[in-house]
């Protein structure tokens, strides 16, 4: 029996999923903690070693039977992180992640070297904004001068655990589009927007060779021992954490669109096409399987729902029983919940405000409502650009940790008018890593089927856990929401200087 794996690398934990496509469905699933550094500037690091012990942790948590099994596996990471390795392959120092945001000076100043904002977005397809791997070079070279002199090579977080299992150095379209040096258009690097973020370093010679979607590669002999996988195993190309939910949810043709609800938030649909817009509404993203992915990217998700409730105490477990006991719109309470700053809107040195509080909704329930329902206007409030573009959407498809709730699942549907469904497996981006690793494995022996087949195949909907819109609710919502709009347009001044 043949299985595939799928390893998530997230901020909070490292997943691992085993499939079995013969009887389409998971025989192992294991998850193993992540610790984030914090600091007052913005700066949210991790270790990459703790990444490969995560790694060991759950491939040893499996059933060694079932790890004898493997026959190809594939890696999703946390996007627009910077792993900087030396020419020896040795992490120079921890890696910057998605939701930094002490580089957003550096950020600005790579674009006015490139010639504005909008000259970026000519170049590349996006702007480069906070969280980007970009700006987190002149930062490095600023606050850490001899790693950056020692620089051989810039990894993103999937990159490197992939060269952890293989020990080559490669990447991928779909993460490499998120560094902001790629442009999408043609998914060549940009050598102007590298010239602008250092002039005075061939940053060039620093990345590695992108690999085609459907590439597969030997594992490393010690790497096969050490997780107790089979020699044999292929090793898919991976790719982002959105890219591979993309797959994991079936947004992998156009028309569908699937929502993230992690501890980031994001909104995403597939193309055919590049979908740029010149005011960086969106993110211009390559998918990791050919085509285009549209993104919609928010920072604070279920972040701000896990603060909260640490805060008086309870677990998000008991998250649904608060909403059930509060009307919506949280009877006039308003949660901007931009803990992390906030990319959509673009509000990098963005801070949470809770607004409208009196003596009826000063309450736990109502502010674990507000933060629920802030994180959710977020997302609406991207997905209007993806609307006002004239993109049309039928359904959503829900994936990440929120999708859990059933007030939640409602909840979107409510705010965004829409039906929502949710994939039989939860872990959207884990699967859509075993997924691809299925169909580039399939390919390397002469298989066919695209990677669309392979969606139709193996993603299935759990209709039990379907939402569909109510009028009234959808009515209050919009006038929540239209709260929301309000207090961030008198806000947003404020947090822009």
């Amino acid at each position: 029996m043949d299985l595939v794996a799928g390893i998530d690398a997230g901020t909070q934990s490292l997943k691992v999923v085993v499939y079995d496509p013969a009887r389409r469905g998971l025989v192992a699933s294991t998850s193993a903690p992540l610790s984030l550094t914090s600091a007052a500037d913005g700066s949210r690091e991790q270790q990459p070693a703790d990444w490969v012990a995560a790694l060991h942790a759950c491939f040893h948590a499996i059933d060694p039977s079932v790890r004898s099994q493997i026959t190809a596996l594939a890696v999703s990471g946390q996007q627009h992180g910077f792993v900087p390795l030396d020419a020896a392959g040795e992490v120079l120092a921890p890696a910057k992640l998605w939701c930094d945001t002490s580089t957003s000076a550096e950020c600005t100043q790579i674009m006015e070297a490139a010639g504005g904002v909008a000259r970026t977005i000519a170049l590349a397809g996006n702007p480069v904004l906070t969280g980007y791997t970009a700006s987190k070079l002149p930062w490095t070279k600023t606050h850490r001068p001899d790693a950056y002199a020692r620089l051989a090579t810039i990894l993103l977080p999937h990159d490197y655990l992939n060269f952890v299992l293989t020990g080559q150095r490669f990447c991928e379209y779909g993460d490499a589009s998120g560094t902001g040096w790629l442009d999408v258009r043609t998914r060549t690097w940009s050598t102007e927007l590298l010239r602008a973020t250092d002039p005075a370093r061939a940053l060039t010679a620093c990345l590695p060779r992108i690999a085609a979607p459907d590439e597969v590669y030997d594992i490393d002999p010690a790497a096969a021992a050490e997780l107790g996988l089979p020699s044999a195993v292929k090793v898919a190309v991976g790719g982002g954490d959105n890219m591979m939910a993309a797959i994991g949810t079936g947004c992998v043709e156009p028309g569908r669109l699937a929502m993230s609800l992690g501890t980031s938030g994001t909104l995403f649909a597939y193309a055919d096409t590049p979908v740029v817009d010149p005011d960086g509404a969106w993110a211009a993203f390559c998918s990791s399987t050919g085509g285009w992915l549209p993104l919609i990217c928010t920072m604070n998700c279920t972040v701000a729902t896990e603060q909260v409730a640490a805060a008086f105490g309870f677990s998000t477990r008991d998250g649904d029983a608060h909403l059930r006991a509060t009307p919506p719109g949280a009877d006039g309470l308003v949660m901007l919940p931009f803990l992390n700053g906030e990319r959509t809107p673009d509000l990098p040195l963005g801070k949470g405000v809770l607004a409208g509080l009196d003596t009826t909704n000063m309450t736990p329930a109502h502010i674990y409502r507000a933060a629920m329902e802030g994180a959710t206007y977020s997302l609406k409030y991207g997905f209007d650009a993806f609307v006002r573009a004239g993109m049309t959407f039928e359904r959503i498809v829900l994936t990440g940790g929120g999708s859990n709730s059933a007030q939640w699942r409602q909840l979107v549907a409510d705010v965004f008018g829409l039906p929502v469904d949710v994939p039989m497996q939860a872990e959207g981006a884990a699967f859509g890593a075993a997924l691809q690793a299925l169909w580039a494995v399939g390919r390397a022996r002469g298989d066919t089927a695209s990677i669309t087949d392979i969606a139709d195949r193996h993603v299935a909907l759990a209709p039990q856990l379907s939402a569909r819109p109510d009028p009234a609710r959808t009515q209050a919502y919009a006038m929540a929401y239209a709260r929301f709009l309000r207090h961030l347009d008198a806000l947003t001044p404020l947090y822009r200087g």
